[in-house]
């Protein structure tokens, strides 16, 4: 189904109906008219004005329903890093949340500073580590499986569905050299974001939240940095290829798991991490609609370039 589906007037009426009953119990009530912002094949958002300000209300796909109680356990445990759910329905996957504020993206042009990144990456190691101990009740969720073990068998299915051309192919051997490599390193799988980018990011006060996890999967941690560091930040306040050294970066993300694996070269880690992150992307993130955000990732898991 495509987007059509989150247009529907019976779905609308459904959304709309379970939104009041939700404001109700919460002792809020709706001020003016719902709006639709956002409206994509996976998910779609509306946004409810109340008497308190406004809350967003977003629904997603059967591939993506997990989000609604992977929310809920982060927010249990990292609470001031996710924030918590107003309303959730876990069975059809629908949230009410309240306003976040600004995102990294409207903030970092105004500010011309990247400085905010320090702070989020350092939130997104200690949600990882908040739920290391949580990896089969995430999978219980419905959570996407991506452990390393099982990546270069998704990677070739990826490459039969997608009838991927032959340089693709041939990096499956690459897939297993770098699966075996980051193994190595004895860093643990956990929830990793993977679509961790400017807009996923909101701004409260010094603090930032991380929003948005539906793309998330069980992996390993550190591939979270490829779309972080390589699809963001490099590309600096005025949006110029490797115009920033990621590398402060990068260890503010590391700080925290230095503090897990003392003695561990987490630096050396990342290297492989990094490239697995865009095959790992490309797998999980796979819309057949959508099929050249696979190619600009596939591209950039073999040449560092889209």
């Amino acid at each position: 189904m495509g987007e059509e589906r989150w247009t529907d007037e019976a779905w609308r009426a459904a959304a709309h109906g379970w939104i009041e009953q939700r404001l109700t119990g919460l002792g809020l009530t709706r001020t003016g008219e719902v709006e639709q912002p956002h409206v994509a094949p996976w998910s779609t958002v509306l946004r409810v004005p109340t008497d308190a300000g406004a809350v967003f209300f977003k629904a997603n796909d059967d591939q993506l329903r997990h989000e609604a109680a992977l929310v809920g356990l982060l927010a249990s445990r990292v609470p001031e890093r996710v924030p918590p759910l107003l309303a959730v329905d876990v069975d059809r996957g629908w949230m009410l949340m309240s306003d976040a504020g600004e995102t990294l993206r409207e903030v970092v042009p105004r500010e011309r500073s990247l400085d905010r990144w320090y702070d989020a990456l350092d939130a997104v190691a200690r949600i990882q580590l908040a739920v290391e101990d949580d990896v089969e009740d995430l999978l219980a969720l419905g959570v996407p499986d991506h452990r390393l073990a099982g990546v270069p068998a998704g990677y070739a299915r990826l490459m039969d569905e997608i009838d991927a051309e032959p340089r693709f192919r041939r990096a499956q051997g690459y897939v297993e050299e770098l699966c075996a490599e980051l193994a190595s390193y004895g860093v643990p799988d956990t929830v990793q974001h993977d679509d961790l980018h400017d807009a996923q990011v909101f701004v409260q006060g010094d603090r930032q939240l991380v929003m948005d996890w539906g793309d998330a999967c069980v992996s390993q941690p550190f591939c979270v940095l490829s779309v972080a560091l390589e699809g963001v930040i490099a590309w600096g306040v005025d949006d110029v290829e490797d115009s920033v050294d990621t590398t402060p970066f990068r260890d503010a993300y590391l700080a925290p798991w230095a503090e897990r694996l003392p003695g561990v070269d987490l630096a050396a880690a990342v290297v492989p991490a990094l490239r697995l992150g865009w095959a790992v992307r490309a797998v999980n993130g796979h819309v057949p609609e959508d099929g050249d955000r696979t190619l600009t990732r596939l591209r950039m898991f073999l040449d560092g370039r889209v």
